[in-house]
């Protein structure tokens, strides 16, 4: 993995601990932020919802679905076994299996069988179906920033962390792009954005043997150029009534609202959300990205104060962060922050009744 050279200038004084919390509070907000519009067109969502984003699934709170409960399954496996990767595959099939019984409200297709083989007694190694949805990416962020200088040891947790669930190649390219942005962050410490050219370096040793993935990579630098909108370059993907879970319309979408936005948390989440589709999903990775650019305190406070969740909430997030940060920088290993987990049960029905209401609402004007 290339380490790539700065660019512009962008301010920062902030701590690998405060990236870390970005990250996770980041991840954690854009997934709460884009959940009530998932799976609607770009159109719809501003019939519905207006121009402004913000929490909205119920009484003005939001809460977190899959996307932030994997990631957060990811950074305990992360503290536990930080220097196996076959380790940490265990643990994180452990952690996939007790959730699907947790009775979540929504599981993606390929993670469900995936899930499935593993209680069938599959091995993390085998337990993956061809897949290439972007489940990989939304979790890979952090095991890009808790290995930023070690590239080989990275890329053995990803597509550890990969193949469990899904094992099209294209998952894993997407999941590696993600990380290594995320590396980047960590490494280089921004107190420039990143040139074009250091990224298209960086994101080419994702996949550099894949034709479609560099043809996406040429239409960044096209539309960067360009200076199009995040909105036109979904558009220009074919993506104009909402962005899919195929990790080659989220990723690139994801990206280049990134690189469009750098810097500011809010600017860049909401350019991702208004491309519409799986907006919890491009919203938490999105979130990630973002978060470890401008730390916890460039998220805005009222998304922060507005993540009404329990127990997997943003108290237990910052815990795991601080934490994460401090092994990161050791590499030894630690016990997983402990939370009330037998409220998980309650609290998921009460989602799952909070989920169907909302999407009753949906159904109604305006159109």
């Amino acid at each position: 993995m290339p380490s790539p050279n700065r660019g512009s200038s962008v301010t920062s004084t902030l701590t690998v601990a405060d990236r870390f919390r970005g990250m996770l509070l980041g991840t954690a907000v854009g997934d709460s932020v884009g959940l009530p519009a998932e799976g609607i067109s770009p159109r719809r969502a501003r019939k519905l919802f207006g121009d402004r984003w913000r929490q909205r699934l119920v009484l003005n709170r939001g809460m977190v679905s899959d996307d932030t409960e994997h990631t957060l399954f990811v950074a305990q496996s992360l503290l536990v076994h930080p220097t196996s990767s076959e380790r940490f595959a265990r643990r994180l099939a452990w952690c996939l299996r007790w959730w699907l019984m947790s009775l979540p409200a929504g599981v993606g297709l390929a993670t469900l069988r995936a899930i499935v083989r593993l209680w069938l007694g599959f091995k993390p190694t085998r337990s993956g179906v061809r897949s290439a949805g972007n489940g990989p990416a939304m979790r890979s962020a952090l095991i890009g920033a808790f290995f930023a200088t070690q590239p080989d040891r990275m890329d053995d947790y990803l597509t550890a962390a990969t193949t469990i669930t899904h094992t099209d190649p294209r998952a894993l390219t997407g999941a590696k792009a993600v990380a290594y942005l995320a590396a980047w962050t960590i490494r280089e410490d921004p107190e420039h954005a990143l040139p074009l050219a250091a990224v298209l370096e960086l994101l080419r040793a994702a996949g550099p043997h894949d034709e479609e993935w560099l043809t996406l990579l040429a239409s960044i630098a096209d539309a960067h150029d360009q200076r199009q909108s995040v909105e036109a370059f979904a558009d220009r993907l074919g993506l104009g009534r909402g962005v899919t879970g195929y990790a080659y319309h989220t990723v690139p979408v994801v990206i280049y609202a990134w690189l469009r936005h750098f810097g500011d948390f809010e600017e860049t989440l909401s350019a991702v959300l208004n491309c519409g589709g799986d907006t919890d999903t491009t919203g938490a990775i999105v979130g990630a990205l973002a978060g470890g650019v401008v730390g916890h305190q460039g998220i805005p406070g009222r998304w922060v104060e507005r993540l009404a969740d329990w127990p997997r909430g943003s108290r237990l997030l910052t815990a795991v962060a601080a934490r994460l940060a401090d092994r990161a920088q050791d590499g030894r290993p630690a016990r997983p922050v402990h939370y009330f987990w037998p409220a998980v049960i309650p609290r998921n029905l009460l989602f799952l009744v909070i989920v169907l209401l909302h999407g009753l609402r949906r159904l109604a004007p305006p159109y």
